[in-house]
């Protein structure tokens, strides 16, 4: 096997996607295949570790002959150490994974690869909105600031899931009279191809629609807003002031308040780029970090990855932004939520 073509494998899974990309130390990319979510905490380690396994294995087969020398997975879901474990753990079984050095696998949560491609600045903070939320900074010095992201439970509040709870919920309480009229009692139903929200309602109940799915309500949220909706406005306003709260906080904790630092925006509900939301969140930070600057990230998470595993492999950066155009290139981004 000592004659065989050296390759690398990155992923990033997300609560609604997996990208896996097989590539080469001159940045080439061999083979990309896309799955479901991946997020452990959703799925299941069991099922994250089937979505994965199926994408590595047919980017595999696709890259031809190899020898697989690096493998970088970068996760939603990945929050507690004791998560971290127990995926390596099910990633030491997996025959997909089999031959891999142990000290050349690297298995951390999907912020790491946000950051990676937002900036590459030693101080930053990122922010990541898609089907959850949660936040991370760095410091120049190596500290870290990091959150638990499990949700109301560990004092978070937003992101796809949330929101687009959220916008079902004001469709159902418009449908019945406790909240006024509201655009959300068509859009919603039409979404799943249904004529009334008890539709919905009913089909969620009985589990005729996953409730993976209510994160696809998410965009429909801020419909309701830009049409003027005061309700809907609201939660868009307090998922900014959220996302603001989670950047200030990271800054804080890292005394970066008053510095000159990116804050790396990313996650389907934040590459919508929807004008509330954003102008929100800058005029949050403009008052309470005013040199803070935002990054606001629209390609897929998996750019990052990718550059992780060729820094890590030693390649130049000629080959690291090679890598970069190609995976924009060839990556759609997913929707919002």
């Amino acid at each position: 096997m000592t004659g065989l073509p050296e390759v690398a494998i990155a992923v990033d899974g997300g609560g609604s996607k997996t990208d896996v990309v097989a590539l080469d130390a001159a940045g080439t990319i061999l083979a990309h295949a896309r799955g479901t979510g991946s997020n452990p905490q959703v799925a299941g380690l069991p099922a994250a570790m089937r979505v994965i396994g199926d994408a590595v294995e047919r980017v595999r087969e696709e890259a031809g002959p190899h020898r697989l020398v690096r493998f970088g997975l970068y996760l939603a879901g990945l929050d507690l150490p004791a998560e971290i474990a127990a995926f390596r753990g099910a990633l030491a079984e997996a025959a997909w994974a089999a031959g891999v050095p142990e000290d050349a696998v690297v298995t951390d949560y999907d912020l790491s690869a946000l950051l990676e491609a937002g900036t590459d600045s030693p101080d930053a903070v990122a922010v990541v909105c898609g089907t959850g939320i949660n936040a991370v900074g760095r410091a120049a010095d190596g500290r870290t600031a990091r959150f638990p992201a499990l949700g109301m439970i560990s004092g978070d509040w937003g992101g796809g899931g949330q929101l687009g709870m959220q916008a079902l919920w004001h469709a159902a309480r418009a449908e019945d009279g406790r909240e006024p009229a509201s655009v959300l009692t068509r859009l919603v139903p039409e979404l799943f191809g249904l004529a009334t929200v008890p539709e919905v309602t009913e089909a969620l109940h009985f589990g005729r629609i996953p409730q993976r799915r209510i994160a696809e309500l998410s965009p429909l949220l801020f419909s309701a807003a830009r049409a003027g909706e005061p309700l809907a406005l609201a939660d868009v306003v307090h998922q900014a002031d959220e996302i603001v709260l989670m950047a200030t906080t990271a800054l804080r904790r890292l005394e970066l308040l008053d510095a000159a630092v990116p804050v790396v925006l990313g996650g389907g509900v934040l590459a919508a780029a929807d004008p509330l939301l954003l102008d929100r969140i800058r005029a949050g930070l403009a008052v309470q970090a005013p040199r803070a600057h935002v990054e606001l990230v629209t390609a897929p998470p998996i750019v990052g990855a990718v550059a992780l595993v060729l820094r890590a492999l030693g390649a130049a950066p000629a080959a690291v932004a090679t890598a970069r155009e190609a995976v924009e290139l060839a990556v759609q981004p997913v929707a919002a939520g």
